[in-house]
């Protein structure tokens, strides 16, 4: 998980119960949580006044704050910090929970976005939060298979089938008098050419191609137009993200007033920003957790993003995971997270097998 961003150092285990039963509670109820409630249910040991010196350290260390004038705390993002850094560990998904998702992904179409829709619907229903997944992305993308569509006397449908699973599909124009028939052998003939390249291996490739060739205009035409695709494919650092659990969102009392949470899904659509999370997550390999302040768009400053990558860097890399509010149950959704990660990494190990 990502590195504790604090300035306090470590908490004694009696510290860290009473912190954790704060949090546990907190997350529970979505009310401040005040010594007494804590000493009714936590069995802590320990006296209310003992519990109310503690948690006034804990505050004044940043980690818990007192809202208004309620006697109670909540967690702070620092607190919380702590809380996923030295305290939580993660929740792994009961084995019947784990056969039922890879299940459930068998019945759908293989390597298609109807996977990365599962994956966000899954995690939503599981976490009862946002869902989101990306599709695995390379580095330069492969041309897997290409077909042209007659639509009218001038124009027809291009469509470019990439082997990392992507489907991109746009309009090319034509002259009079090209029939599906020849659109059928172009495509023939990009197929053999272009099967397996990359952007710039598929400018060499169209470069070699003899101009004796039937239809040589319309070929080399279509495919530059198959490169330049190719080319903004790989310049776009997230291409689409899929996401499920509005609903889920809607339901926290942190988001039942005002518009907080459309602008949190305005600055979810920022793809550079979240083009810059997938970099930071991929290199760290692991899940990593996102805590309040610590997502740069000041629209995300109320939610948390716990995100693991699947896939490989040599081949693609995808993300996956889940939006909640700060006062989200860590352990629960880390695990979640994990064990959709692990199950997507399957999906992009079999389409390079």
């Amino acid at each position: 998980m990502r590195k504790a961003r604090r300035s306090t150092g470590p908490l004694d285990l009696r510290t860290q119960a009473i912190l954790r039963a704060v949090i546990e509670e907190y997350v529970t109820t979505a009310s401040p949580v005040g010594s007494g409630a804590l000493v009714a249910r936590y069995g802590l040991g320990v006296s209310s006044a003992t519990v109310r010196n503690i948690l006034a350290e804990l505050e004044a260390a940043g980690m818990l704050t007192h809202p208004y004038t309620s006697a109670g705390r909540i967690p702070t993002d620092v607190g919380y910090r702590y809380y996923v850094e030295s305290i939580t560990d993660s929740i792994p998904l009961p084995a019947v929970e784990q056969l039922m998702i890879r299940h459930q992904f068998g019945q759908v179409e293989f390597a298609s976005e109807h996977w990365f829709r599962l994956a966000a619907t899954t995690l939503a229903s599981l976490s009862r939060a946002a869902g989101l997944a990306t599709p695995a992305k390379p580095a330069a993308a492969h041309v897997r298979r290409i077909d042209l569509v007659s639509i009218s006397d001038r124009l027809a449908s291009l469509i470019i089938v990439f082997r990392e699973g992507a489907v991109k599909q746009v309009l090319v124009a034509h002259e009079d008098g090209v029939d599906q028939t020849t659109l059928s052998i172009v495509a023939a003939i990009l197929n053999e050419t272009l099967g397996g390249s990359t952007a710039g291996s598929g400018v060499r490739s169209l470069a070699a191609l003899d101009d004796r060739l039937p239809h040589a205009s319309l070929l080399h035409r279509i495919g530059d137009r198959v490169v330049r695709t190719l080319r903004d494919y790989d310049a776009a650092l997230v291409e689409e993200v899929y996401s499920d659990g509005l609903l889920n969102m809607m339901d926290a009392p942190e988001f039942a007033q005002g518009d907080k949470l459309r602008r949190v899904f305005s600055a979810l659509e920022n793809r550079a920003y979240l083009g810059s999370l997938l970099s930071s997550v991929a290199d760290a390999g692991t899940v990593q957790v996102f805590i309040g302040a610590e997502n740069a768009p000041p629209e995300m400053r109320d939610v948390s993003l716990v995100l693991a990558p699947y896939g490989r860097r040599e081949r693609a890399v995808g993300v996956v995971g889940i939006l909640g509010p700060t006062r989200m149950s860590y352990s629960q959704a880390i695990g979640t997270v994990r064990f959709v990660s692990s199950l997507m990494n399957e999906l992009v190990d079999h389409l390079y097998a």
